[in-house]
């Protein structure tokens, strides 16, 4: 494949090499295999599920432990709004009420949000701030038909030159509705880390925004943080990061041949979460919570939240110490081979790592080779949610090109459904991925892992997408809790449907979770 001078110059700009754009287009041309699933993973099989009890004992570990680790969170929260109001972008597109009625658009588009949106529509937190901006607007605002009414109100939100709310980062939108405040979802992570990822009184919580939005999360962050910290009793420290254009991929067209946009450049997009893995990777913590920026609660929900993320951070804690107290006495040379078993019953039975049936016939310094390269590697353990129809990835047991069995967190997409095994195991599935990961991205020294060495670079996704009414082959890296997670030890554990909360469409907003009054 012929690439000019002005695309070589194009692609060296954006800190990327031709090898590795070439390499891409490779991937495009092989395709990437699906996964081979080998089960579902549900409790009992994969997933822990525990007592009131066992509960109460993992929260107190973390209790007790919490003072004496660096604690973080990590919250993707690059993503713009505009999909939450897809159905409001398309009905002010397409409704005519010269020519139809409300009723009968939705009719004829057989639409379940827009009449949800239309009876909720007190129940918005933005509520009152569409209804003064279209005041000014339309002083008779009031004294409108109905179907006028909904249209301003419906433009009010979406117009460049009036709220534009599409155009936001979601984590700034106006989430929930207080009694003498409006609060966005950044600031309600904040009242969250507060709980369970602080330290001392201090939370150390890590954003990744796009570059563009910058100025307005510090400014977010700027008002609300006294209010914050006097409520909470906690001093917060905020950072923000952006994904690096080193890992944006090569679009091609459906031929495979370089995408190229109306200027005659090359078309390079955003390569998915997966990409997130550079920024997490530059982190420093002994915990790191991991929590998508839309999925949060009103405050009265908040304690149980935390509750269940802290019984998540006392298992990460217990298991870590015991791997380890482990990794440390593989440093002996006079480990007994009672000891070598006990390794490897721990990493079978606690960290659910599928040990080689030709283990124990393994000389005694291959084993201690063995169990370290298993034991010495990141830890995750992940909060998994009963399946009630939601979209998403899910748990599973895989097994890799090497005959590798391993637990993994896996996308629908990465599931061959034509064929008849995988598909059966896909319908037994009984839990999905809500992303709530707790992290251990240190070794037993205290070092940092080169989280980059534990990806499969396998696992990334092709998709398909459109420029300008033009079909085009899109690259995603590894997913951050999927591939590019796929060779940590993984833990899941149920956790209730509570700790899931996401606002994907704007109608989530009216769900008990973000409403202050019942």
């Amino acid at each position: 494949m012929n690439f000019t001078e002005k695309d070589i110059k194009q692609i060296e700009a954006k800190n990327l090499t031709l090898d590795k754009v070439k390499a891409q287009i490779q991937i495009f041309t092989k395709g990437i295999p699906f996964v081979n699933l080998k089960a579902a993973a549900n409790v009992g099989n994969g997933i822990l599920k525990f007592s009131e009890e066992e509960k109460n004992q993992k929260i107190q570990v973390f209790e007790d432990k919490r003072n004496q680790k660096t604690i973080l969170k990590f919250v993707p929260a690059s993503g713009a709004a505009t999909r939450m109001f897809k159905f409001l972008f398309q009905f002010i597109h397409e409704f005519d009420s010269s020519k139809e009625t409300v009723n009968s658009y939705v009719n004829r588009k057989k639409s379940v949000e827009l009449p949800l949106f239309l009876v909720g529509v007190e129940k918005f937190p933005f509520y009152k701030q569409v209804i003064e901006r279209a005041e000014v607007d339309y002083p008779n605002y009031h004294s409108l038909s109905e179907t006028e009414k909904i249209i301003i109100f419906t433009e009010t939100i979406l117009a460049k030159d009036k709220l534009n709310f599409g155009a936001y980062p979601k984590g700034l939108l106006p989430f929930h509705e207080y009694k003498n405040h409006v609060s966005t979802a950044f600031r309600e992570h904040l009242f969250e880390a507060a709980l369970y990822a602080s330290s001392n009184n201090i939370s150390d919580l890590h954003f990744t925004i796009s570059e563009k939005h910058l100025d307005i999360f510090e400014e977010e962050f700027k008002n609300a943080k006294e209010a914050v910290e006097e409520a909470t009793n906690t001093k917060f420290n905020v950072t923000f990061s952006f994904q690096c254009q080193t890992t944006d991929t090569i679009a091609v067209t459906p031929k495979n041949e370089p995408f190229r946009e109306d200027n005659g450049e090359i078309l390079f997009r955003p390569s998915g979460h997966g990409a997130l893995l550079t920024n997490l990777n530059k982190l420093d913590a002994d915990v790191i919570f991991i929590k998508n920026i839309d999925n949060t609660v009103v405050y009265k929900y908040k304690n149980e939240v935390a509750e269940n993320k802290k019984i998540l951070g006392g298992l990460l804690i217990e298991l870590q110490e015991q791997a380890f107290a482990y990794l440390e006495r593989l440093e002996d040379e006079t480990i007994s081979e009672a000891e070598l078993i006990s390794i490897a019953e721990f990493l079978k039975n606690k960290l659910h790592v599928v040990i080689n049936i030709e283990f124990e016939k393994y000389s005694k310094t291959y084993q201690i080779e063995y169990l370290r390269e298993k034991l010495n590697r990141p830890i995750r353990v992940c909060g998994m949610v009963k399946n009630e129809g939601e979209p998403g990835g899910g748990p599973f047991w895989i097994k890799d090109e090497s005959g590798n069995v391993s637990l993994q967190i896996v996308e629908s997409a990465q599931i061959d459904k034509k064929n008849k095994s995988q598909k059966k195991i896909l319908k037994n599935a009984t839990h999905f991925n809500p992303v709530d990961l707790v992290c251990g991205i240190k070794n037993y020294k205290g070092e940092k892992f080169d989280l980059k060495k534990y990806v499969d670079p396998n696992t990334a996704f092709i998709t398909n997408k459109t420029k300008a009414g033009k079909d085009l082959k899109a690259l995603e890296l590894p997913g951050l809790w999927n591939g590019a997670m796929a060779n940590w030890n993984t833990i899941f554990v149920e956790v209730p449907l509570i700790t899931f909360n996401p606002v994907k469409t704007v109608t989530d907003l009216l769900k008990s979770a973000h409403q202050t009054k019942d």
